[in-house]
């Protein structure tokens, strides 16, 4: 008798969690069909002109955006500009580049200012001209912004040999589409 109850009560539990699966998974499909239409869009790595770096490779990209490489070839000081928390660009390259999430990202940098191994915490600015007109004023800062947000006063790295316009180049950027 002990075993029936059991196993009423397993498939009463079963029936449950099938009953919440399918209200998930019909929850998942309406979210999805109302979320906005996103556009895919190059995101380029920009630097002062007057750097005379030309290229990175993903791995030297992430060591510069992470703080572990601190100078340029020519011992000028490397200074991160970064967009603001929750940002399509920063949310590409923190999936792209840094490879963690938000909060270990910025754990990584508390982590390191207080170590001492990053001496210089990144400047954070809340648009794509205000990264672009900083990037232009300091001669060793790094950034990145969309493709179609690049003018003549930065210049774009290639990022493992391949510039934002060429086939197989791998940092996008999701840009919700305005309708």
């Amino acid at each position: 008798m002990g075993g029936r109850i059991k196993f009423v009560g397993l498939l009463g539990l079963a029936a449950l969690a099938l009953a919440l699966l399918a209200r998930q998974t019909a929850e998942s499909a309406s979210a999805s069909s109302t979320d906005p239409e996103v556009a895919i869009q190059p995101l380029a790595i920009i630097v002062n002109r007057s750097n005379t770096v030309d290229a990175l490779s993903t791995s030297e990209l992430r060591r510069v955006f992470l703080g572990d490489r601190s100078h340029w070839p020519n011992g000028r000081r490397i200074t991160l500009v970064m967009r603001e928390p929750g940002e399509p660009e920063r949310r590409s390259m923190l999936r792209d580049v840094y490879q963690m999430s938000e909060s270990d990202l910025k754990n990584h940098f508390l982590h390191g200012l207080f170590t001492g191994d990053i001496l210089v915490s990144p400047k954070i600015l809340a648009t794509a001209v205000g990264v672009r007109k900083f990037v232009f004023n300091v001669p060793g800062a790094i950034g990145y912004v969309r493709l179609s947000d690049v003018d003549d006063t930065v210049r774009v790295l290639r990022v493992d040999e391949l510039l934002p316009e060429d086939k197989g180049y791998r940092l996008k950027v999701e840009v919700p589409v305005t309708k």
